[in-house]
């Protein structure tokens, strides 16, 4: 159990370190830039996407110690983690091109790579732990909702 433990709390940590160094990506342009958009009537206030995603990133990093934590010498663990990693710093990428670059076209993109990630992540995470895996699909189903909206924002400013 304290294994399992420290492998959820460097896990959470890693992921909430990521969510940090986005944010300051996506806050240098959400006062100016963003607030220019248009955006579909759906659009949720500003102030809900902090804290949705300070709970996506510690749920994520505790499916991800959850995998690390059945041992790490192990390929479906290894092949889980790699994937997990991958989804990560695709999803640190959606920031940098959308709020970064300005670009909700190329983040469109961006974002159903992330989503295609994320779905083989959460089959490697259930082949190793299905607990795992069930407490990524609130992530997915953001990463989802997301897509539809970076989609609804490049349709309407383009």
């Amino acid at each position: 159990m304290k294994k399992k433990l420290f492998y959820i709390s460097i896990s959470v940590t890693i992921c909430l370190i990521i969510g940090f160094l986005s944010s300051f990506i996506t806050q240098s342009s959400v006062n100016d830039w963003y607030v220019t958009l248009r955006k579909p009537s759906f659009n949720p206030p500003n102030w809900l996407f902090a804290p949705v995603w300070f709970f996506l990133y510690v749920s994520m990093g505790v499916a991800a110690g959850l995998v690390w934590a059945k041992g790490v010498y192990h390929l479906w663990v290894q092949t889980a983690l790699y994937h997990f990693v991958f989804q990560l710093l695709v999803n640190a990428a959606w920031s940098i091109v959308f709020f970064g670059l300005k670009e909700p076209f190329w983040a469109l993109l961006v974002i159903i790579i992330l989503l295609i990630l994320l779905v083989l992540t959460i089959r490697w995470f259930k082949v190793v732990n299905k607990w795992a895996a069930y407490l990524l699909i609130p992530y997915l189903l953001w990463v989802g909702f997301a897509a539809v909206l970076n989609y609804k924002i490049w349709e309407l400013n383009h």
